[in-house]
């Protein structure tokens, strides 16, 4: 069961997690594309560093995740195992969530 990171972290992005994770399983395309950060679910090993860093508390265990944002799971599976077009799917239904900002 890997860590999943929720609707929080939209247009905030802090890294604080990417630096403790002991395996680099934390990913975001620094191309001004993607507005928050995916944790890869295979690569994942559960260790839960992660969670405690996050400045706004959107890190969940997979089985943690509270029911407004279990579709996270899917988004972040989709993010980090799919596709160009995958991803483009998962940043589309992310502004269809929570529009940019104007």
């Amino acid at each position: 069961m890997a860590y999943v990171i929720t609707q929080p972290c939209i247009d905030v992005k802090d890294k604080s997690c990417v630096d403790v994770c002991p395996v680099s399983c934390i990913y975001l395309e620094d191309d001004g594309l993607d507005r928050k950060l995916y944790i890869h679910p295979d690569e994942c090993i559960d260790c839960g560093a992660c969670e405690p860093e996050c400045p706004v508390s959107a890190i969940f265990e997979q089985s943690a995740v509270p029911g407004e944002w279990q579709e996270f799971i899917e988004l972040d599976r989709r993010w980090n195992t799919g596709d160009d077009a995958d991803k483009n799917a998962v940043r589309a239904r992310i502004n269809e969530m929570q529009p940019p900002a104007a």
